[in-house]
Parts: structure tokens; sequence; C-alpha cells
């Protein structure tokens, strides 16, 4: 069974009705609280979710771990509780992707409890043509709800004997990841003036698409720190000492490293990179040699049709015709 404040993942499936009450939903004890407290929260509670998802298999389309997600109540299966960067990854990301939806719903005034941030409103520089105005978001609320939401609890993420434990582990990712839509945030302004002239700006802040907000994290996760798990009994002296480094609130922790993701394990859900498409030119990531871990490819020749060559004859239809091509499609050994 996924961790306990995990189980709303399962929001997420397919066959999850739209119209939802807070009985129903896959939700921890404390969420199911919290949700009937705020049930207008629960829409933003799923589009946060396939935000996440969708957002983690668009930056992991090319890698070996591509983000894969299953029909179980995890989704993510092993990768949830594995300590690696990709659980780091996948705890910053859903915090992020929550902040995201319900701040998005805040702005566009579907929830009483919560609307634009105003507290810029009224200052600015009229003295250089512009004043803050318009709608900023307000991601105060957002985040405030993405905390209590998923952190199990809000106890210090860190401890005098220093490393960490599996929870505060996976509580510092998340606030990274919250962190990550404040980081990403820019200021937007639009001209007022006669005839088009920008005599004066109003200006306000906003998120960024949450594609930024991925590729943001994605590089964090490129660089995430491993940390001393300190539930583990026995930790080698060397290790300890490498590992008590402070860890600013931005980057991402892991304990273990990595599996190489080359071949299927089912035990750890692993899925290998059997049967996946590769690029032949490419030397990244998902370049042939490095997807497919020296195994090798097949080539395919794949036949595709479309239509092409359209024209608009008077009156009124379309003529096209239909074009055919064959290309080359290489997958892994």
């Amino acid at each position: 069974a996924p961790p306990s404040p995990w189980r709303w993942l399962g929001l997420t499936s397919a066959g999850v009705p739209e119209k939802l009450g807070c009985a129903n939903p896959p939700l921890s004890p404390k969420q199911r609280d919290l949700c009937r407290k705020k049930p207008f929260l629960l829409p933003s509670i799923q589009d946060g979710a396939r935000l996440a998802i969708s957002e983690c298999q668009s930056q992991f389309r090319h890698e070996r771990w591509n983000c894969s997600t299953s029909d179980q109540p995890s989704v993510f299966g092993h990768e949830l509780t594995s300590g690696t960067k990709e659980t780091a990854f996948i705890y910053a990301v859903m915090a992020a992707g929550l902040v995201h939806a319900v701040t998005r719903s805040c702005s566009q005034g579907n929830m009483t409890e919560c609307g634009c941030d105003t507290r810029l409103q009224g200052l600015g520089s009229p003295a250089e043509g512009w004043h803050w105005g318009g709608c900023s978001d307000h991601i105060q609320y957002g985040t405030w709800f993405s905390r209590k939401f998923m952190d199990s609890s809000s106890k210090n993420m860190t401890s005098s004997r220093g490393g960490h434990t599996p929870d505060t582990m996976n509580q510092h990712n998340s606030e990274a990841g919250r962190q990550a839509i404040d980081k990403t945030m820019s200021t937007d302004c639009r001209c007022h003036g006669v005839s088009g002239s920008c005599a004066v700006k109003t200006c306000w802040r906003t998120m960024a698409p949450f594609e930024r907000v991925g590729a943001y994290l994605k590089d964090r996760y490129e660089h995430s720190i491993q940390v001393l798990d300190r539930s583990r009994k026995k930790v080698r002296k060397k290790e300890r000492e490498h590992r008590r480094v402070p860890v600013d609130k931005y980057k991402l922790i892991h304990f273990n490293k990595s599996p190489n993701y080359c071949l299927e394990d089912r035990r750890l859900g692993v899925a290998g990179t059997r049967g996946r498409r590769c690029n032949r030119s490419s030397h990244g990531s998902d370049g042939c040699n490095l997807l497919c871990c020296g195994r090798g490819y097949n080539t395919h020749v794949v036949r595709h049709v479309e239509r092409c060559e359209c024209k608009f004859v008077w009156c009124c239809y379309v003529r096209c015709r239909r074009c055919e091509s064959m290309n080359d499609m290489h997958t892994c050994k």
C-alpha cells in the first residue's frame, strides 16, 4: 500500500468521477478531514496531481526512467519510497503542482477563500511610470494548502545529530517544490497611454507556466545532494562526516543511488528500456547508445500517410493530395 498521505494520487486515475465528495476519494484520514473543511479545493487537488504527473513524464520522456505510472494505488510504485533522486523529484513536482493548481483557481476567482494578491497594489514608482496593479498570483494560500495537505507533520526537517529520516527528506523535497513556484515567478506589465504609448505601466506578479517549473525542478534533480539516512542503524564514519553538510531549502536531497533502470525488475517496479524508441543520431539521453544501455537496437520501417499540398477550391472545399513516406524507427533490444 502507498504511504497514507499519497493515496490521493488515485484521484488521477481514469475511473474517478469528475464530481467528487470528500467521503469517496482515496485520502488519508487527515486529508479527508481537510477536504471536509474545504471541499471546494477538491477539483484543484485533482488538477494539481494530473498537472504534476504530466510534467514529470514530459521532463523524463527521453530518460531511462521515464516517470512511468501504473494503475496501482501508489501510481509511481517503488519510486515513491526508494529514497532516490527520482523520489525527490516526485515529491517536489507533486507539491509544486498542488500550489500551481490552487493558486490558478484563486486568481481566476473560483474560490471565496482566496483571490488575487493585493499586498503590492498602490505601490510602485510613479516617477519611472509604473505601478503595481492587476491580479498578482497569490501563491501564499496555495503554498499553505500544499503543506497542510501533503506534509505528514510540521516537525523540524533536520536534527541536531545531522541527517534526515525518510519523512523529513520527503518533506524537504516537497518544500523545495513549493519554493520552485516562488523562484520561477515573473513580473508582467501592460502599457497605458495615448495611441498605445507606454506612458504608464501596470505590473503584476504571475506564476510561470508549469513547464518552466518542471524544467527548474529537473535541473534541481540533476544536482540533487545525497544525505545521511538517520533511520539506518549502521553508517560508516566517513559516510557520516561526508553527508552532514547543511542543505538549503531550494535543493533536492536523496539517500540512495538510483538503479540504472536498464533492465526490467518487477520486484522494484522498474520497466527497463527494452522496446523504448530511441534516436540513432543523438548523443544525449534519448540516443540509442545510452537509452538501450549498450544492448543495441532494432530498426523498423514505418509507413506514414498524411494529407499534404492542400488547396482551397472556390467554392467551397479543400482539395489535398495523399502523401506517403517511409521512416526508420529504432527501438531498444
